[in-house]
């Protein structure tokens, strides 16, 4: 008797345990779609991520695309419906960010991997998806929101707003000057600003001519503008290149060269500086 009570507690542990560990692992994906979805197209998309009506699921609006993103881009761009949706899967620690997309125009994976660092999104595994080809502008809402419904973990308003305008402006950037050399250009002072510890506006400007010139880009004022404005924010948060690393692995060799680079930045009293003593080298010879 005492061994088949012995044996009925250790089939309904391991039951238990079994749907525990069911749950948990559910409860590490979430999907966000776009509310503007048909049902059919919503089918479509869990079809696509390989997941069903059971797995967690979140809607973006267009409204909350417009709250984080309507400062930053052309209107159109964004619309009226949020149709682009996402697939979010919590990694173990160490495994970095992926993303990969299909049917997204404006945004490319690396604009979403380098927006969702900035946010301080960690190991996940995301696939981003429409029906029919968009622009893709709800889907970092999508995976803010998915990500905090898995860790439990709030980003703050400032992470999203500065996420939000990263993404927005490489992407705006790169219709004017390439998607790879906005990428590029984007990450690289970004990584440097980060590495070196620089939040004037003077220096940012700086690293952001000397570095588009390293790439032989060449940037209108506005741009340079747009860009000593993004940098500002992102200088405020507390981004560690090591983590950034950790995340970007297939780059990490790449941030290391980036961020040992050696770009002259001058204080603004140095410049004052170096201009008396120019004055004076001419005046007296």
């Amino acid at each position: 008797m005492k061994n088949r009570v012995l044996s009925l507690l250790l089939i309904s542990i391991f039951i238990f345990s079994s749907i525990a560990l069911a749950d948990a692992e559910t409860n590490q994906i979430v999907v966000s779609l776009g509310k503007d979805l048909t049902s059919e197209q919503r089918k479509q998309m869990l079809n696509q991520f390989g997941v069903d009506e059971s797995v967690k699921i979140i809607e973006v609006t267009n409204e909350e695309e417009r709250e984080y993103l309507g400062e930053y881009i052309d209107e159109k761009l964004i619309g009226t419906r949020a149709i682009s949706s996402v697939y979010v899967e919590k990694l173990p620690e160490g495994e970095g960010i992926s993303v990969e997309s299909n049917n997204i125009t404006w945004v490319t994976n690396d604009m979403y991997r380098n927006a969702l660092v900035t946010a301080g999104i960690k190991d996940a595994k995301i696939k981003v998806s429409s029906p029919f080809q968009v622009s893709g502008t709800a889907a970092l809402t999508g995976i803010i929101k998915a990500f905090e419904d898995i860790t439990g973990e709030e980003i703050t308003e400032i992470e999203k707003k500065i996420a939000s305008e990263e993404i927005a402006k490489t992407a705006t950037l790169g219709n004017e000057i390439g998607q790879e050399k906005a990428e590029e250009l984007i990450s690289s002072i970004k990584i440097y600003i980060i590495n070196n510890d620089i939040k004037s506006k003077g220096s940012i400007k700086k690293v952001t001519e000397e570095i588009a010139e390293d790439l032989g880009i060449e940037l209108t004022k506005d741009q340079i503008d747009e860009i000593v404005s993004l940098m500002k924010g992102i200088s405020k948060l507390n981004l560690d290149i090591d983590q950034i690393k950790d995340q970007l692995k297939d780059i990490s060799g790449k941030i290391d060269k980036i961020a040992e680079q050696n770009i002259e930045i001058r204080s603004f009293l140095q410049r004052i500086l170096d201009t008396i003593i120019n004055f004076f080298n001419q005046l007296f010879g």
